[in-house]
């Protein structure tokens, strides 16, 4: 049974707090907030231990992994301090919100011998696993385009009742790195290594730091080429979407349910999901724990086996890599090659 411990008590913690409690062999045993009354009010939220000072918090009895929850740009600091502690830490996407911090992160736990790994939990519903399967098999040819798409809308109360959604400092930027990230890191996972992409991003309808709108042209290593956007500004809020497209056949993946899959000679056959699944399309907490509490399991069996985990800090950097890329290219108004370097 693997003790675990949430730093950030917002409404995400929430999500893991549940996934953490469906599963049989981790338990949830402290939470740790900004200030004394936080810590008091999560203590009687989730029903255990509750601290506002980190180092008290990772002295907890037990404590073996460090799950946080903090606003992006806040990932860091208690990511050094608990790998430092020698917890194993699973932390919200994305990673940091630059490639330095990210790096910082990443270097720690490799030299603290802690494991990192990063919620991308959209990797593991099983039409995803089925779409990411036949692409590696071949099934669907050599690769020609994939396109991700993630047309969402935001009302303007998540950003002004939020004191770091949007920001550049604590969020990174805006529809890409905080909305996007989820499908761009499948669009890589499936697609590989990116070798250039020239972006557009800019602040349409909201009043924030970070973009709300935007859209890029990839250029994968194969030579496969794709398309990106990313949004907040458009009402109502469209279900995200994958396109792959080979030279043997094609699929779409939408709000995480294969919508289309169509192989050169063999009929067309679409089965019903077996995981429930949801988009944050227009809500950013409509979206089901279900798929957090797969990513807890296989995290939590990794500790016990010692076994390599899919979707580690160098994996999970890739996407913070593209976004960033992207956001260079919009500035600069020029292609950026890879790998890129801030």
């Amino acid at each position: 049974m693997k003790k675990v411990g949430i730093i950030g008590t917002g409404a995400i913690a929430g999500i893991h707090a549940a996934a953490i409690k469906s599963i049989n062999n981790a338990e949830l045993v402290a939470v740790c907030s900004s200030t004394p009354d936080r810590a008091q009010e999560a203590e009687a939220r989730f029903g255990v231990k509750g601290y506002s000072d980190i180092t008290t918090f990772l002295a907890h009895p037990d404590l073996e992994v460090v799950c946080i929850c903090t606003a992006s740009g806040r990932h860091l600091e208690p990511a050094l301090a608990a790998a430092k502690a020698g917890k194993h830490l699973i932390i919200e996407k994305p990673i940091e919100v630059t490639l330095d911090r990210a790096d910082q992160l990443i270097n720690a736990c490799q030299t603290q011998g802690v494991k990192l790994a990063i919620i991308f939990q959209n990797r593991f519903s099983s039409d995803y696993k089925k779409l990411k399967s036949s692409v590696d098999t071949g099934l669907f040819g050599r690769l020609l385009m994939g396109n991700a798409y993630v047309n969402w809308f935001r009302n303007k109360e998540y950003y002004s009742k939020s004191d770091w959604k949007g920001t550049i400092e604590e969020d990174g930027g805006g529809a890409f790195i905080n909305q996007g990230i989820h499908t761009i890191d499948l669009l890589l996972d499936l697609m590989g290594e990116v070798s250039e992409v020239f972006g557009k991003v800019q602040t349409a309808y909201h009043q924030i730091e970070g973009e709300d709108l935007g859209a890029a042209l990839v250029t994968f290593k194969s030579g496969a080429i794709g398309n990106i956007t990313s949004a907040t500004a458009l009402y109502p809020g469209l279900p995200e979407r994958i396109e792959i497209f080979g030279s043997e056949g094609s699929a779409i993946l939408e709000g995480g349910k294969i919508t289309h899959w169509k192989i050169k000679g063999e009929e067309s056959k679409l089965e019903e999901s077996q995981i429930f699944s949801s988009s944050g399309a227009a809500d950013p907490m409509a979206i089901s724990g279900i798929l957090h509490q797969k990513q807890w399991e296989e995290f939590i069996l990794s500790l016990e086996t010692g076994d390599d985990y899919a979707v580690d800090g160098p994996t999970s950097r890739k996407s913070l890599e593209l976004i960033r890329g992207i956001y260079s290219s919009s500035k600069k108004k020029a292609t950026v090659k890879f790998p890129f370097k801030e």
